[in-house]
């Protein structure tokens, strides 16, 4: 083999860093999150860019883009770090002892009251595991963000991904003694579009439009109201002030159901929205992702069940 050829080939590091740069679209966000000064970042990126004799990012005083040669660069970075991660599984057999970084996402409401306990829990158990949780109440483009799990509540539509439902959920009709002593309880669907509904944009869902499952099969009504947000924890506040009818997650009611705050109506309707862990394909044999889910489908067994 000859070795007077000198090939310029990137540093794994550099890497490393190029994609977080790419994910958090600035170098002040990504120095911040890698605990390394702007220059550093800076430097690197430069560094990388001569290395492959290309630019790979747009600059300007508020965030960085990727260029055409970039975008090249981050998909080979992105899997040649996955290859790197998994030959590192494969080595020292860590199946059983995770450890390092896992980056995963959920909706605010739901990753407050229930995926921030269980990560608690689940970093006691692995205190090699470095979790970093990020609550958002968007859709998230997973591999593109540079998460290696969501957990989501409601539909998974993303065909190229790997979904496992790790507990049974639905969401269903409630709202305030008080509003309903007002303005009277619906006895059909089709009497929401005399009701104040309150409604939210969530990740999964249609705004304004609530597709429910009755004993006539599936139907949708279209609801309006005069208040409305993307947050479900003001909705669910806002029903219990007396504003109207929500259409919420049991995980999230079933404790203002059975102190009396909220009422369930049109018992029979209900909307499907089970929880998911998703995944790329390339990432779902790794030991963090897979200890974390399984660790997951048993912390929300027995409460999401009651």
């Amino acid at each position: 083999m000859r070795t007077d050829i000198k090939i310029n080939r990137p540093l794994l590091d550099d890497l490393s860093l190029f994609c977080v740069v790419v994910r958090k679209q600035s170098f002040a966000a990504s120095a911040l999150e890698l605990r390394v000064s702007n220059a550093l970042v800076s430097k690197r990126i430069a560094i990388l860019e001569k290395t492959l004799r290309v630019r790979l990012l747009h600059r300007t005083t508020r965030k960085v883009s990727l260029t055409e040669h970039g975008s090249i660069v981050h998909e080979w970075a992105q899997r040649i770090l996955e290859d790197v991660d998994q030959l590192g599984e494969t080595i020292s057999q860590k199946g059983s002892s995770p450890r390092g970084l896992l980056r995963l996402c959920t909706s605010s409401g739901f990753g407050r009251n229930w995926i921030a306990p269980a990560i608690s829990a689940l970093v006691r158990e692995y205190p090699e595991l470095e979790v970093q949780l990020e609550l958002l109440d968007r859709p998230v483009d997973l591999i593109a963000e540079g998460f290696h799990l969501d957990i989501r509540v409601g539909q998974v539509q993303e065909s190229h991904l790997i979904a496992r439902r790790i507990a049974a959920n639905s969401r269903i009709l409630c709202a305030s003694p008080t509003y309903l002593e007002r303005n009277g309880t619906p006895q059909q669907l089709a009497d929401l579009l005399q009701h104040k509904c309150i409604v939210i944009r969530e990740r999964d869902q249609d705004f304004g439009r609530w597709k429910l499952s009755g004993s006539h099969g599936p139907e949708t009504v279209r609801v309006k109201g005069p208040l409305s947000t993307n947050n479900g924890e003001l909705v669910h506040q806002w029903a219990i002030d007396g504003h109207g009818i929500i259409l919420r997650s049991i995980w999230d009611v079933a404790p203002s159901l059975a102190d009396g705050r909220l009422i369930r109506v049109l018992p029979d309707y209900s909307q499907e929205a089970d929880v998911w862990a998703i995944y790329p394909t390339r990432l779902g044999t790794t030991a963090n992702v897979r200890v974390c889910v399984q660790f997951l489908e048993s912390w929300l067994a027995e409460p999401l069940r009651k």
